[in-house]
Parts: C-alpha cells; sequence; structure tokens
C-alpha cells in the first residue's frame, strides 16, 4: 500500500509500505496492503511503518521527526500528538499534529 504522512509544516514521509501500526482512541490498530476502507481518528502515540522489501528507505529524505526503529532502514517510527487516518483504494494518507 501507499502510506502518505502529512504534517501542517511538511510531509514526513512517502513510500510504498507493508503495514503502519496507529494508536487508536480504542488502542493500536494495523493496516495491512488492501485493507478496506477506513477514517479514524488518532491519539498521541507512536506510528511505526514496516517498509516494503522491495524499497530501500532513502533516510536522508526523510523528515527529523520520522526514525529508523531498527538498522535494516525498513522499520521507522513517529510519535504523535493527534491526528486522523483515511485509507481508501490501498493508499492511506495520515494527517498529523
Amino acid at each position: 500500500m501507499y502510506l502518505e504522512i502529512v504534517s501542517p509544516e511538511a510531509t514526513l514521509f512517502k513510500n510504498e509500505v507493508d503495514s503502519v501500526i496507529m494508536p487508536g482512541p480504542s488502542g493500536e490498530f494495523q493496516m495491512l496492503n488492501n485493507h478496506a476502507a477506513i477514517v479514524s481518528i488518532l491519539t498521541a502515540g507512536v506510528i511505526k511503518i514496516q517498509a516494503s522489501k522491495q524499497v530501500e528507505i532513502d533516510l536522508e529524505q526523510l523528515h527529523p521527526k520520522v526514525t529508523p526503529a531498527s538498522n535494516d532502514k525498513r522499520s521507522l517510527t513517529l510519535t504523535i500528538d493527534s491526528g486522523t487516518v483515511e485509507m481508501n483504494n490501498n493508499k492511506a494518507i495520515i494527517l498529523v499534529d
């Protein structure tokens, strides 16, 4: 799926990913490739991104708020205060504060 994370200041991340785990009002939830359409609010917590094995993430192009979670450069995290997510047609857009 294609994931884009946007803040009022900048686009923080955009790339093909395998999965993303987000903090929702009822706890963490995960979206995988071809997830059903959804719109949800996000609460304070950590967004965990697992990038596709075929895509090598260029860490120099990442926004400073997005940090590698491991040495393989495919697992990333982003701490947020709140936000919203929309998933439709295998594209997820996360708006964060």
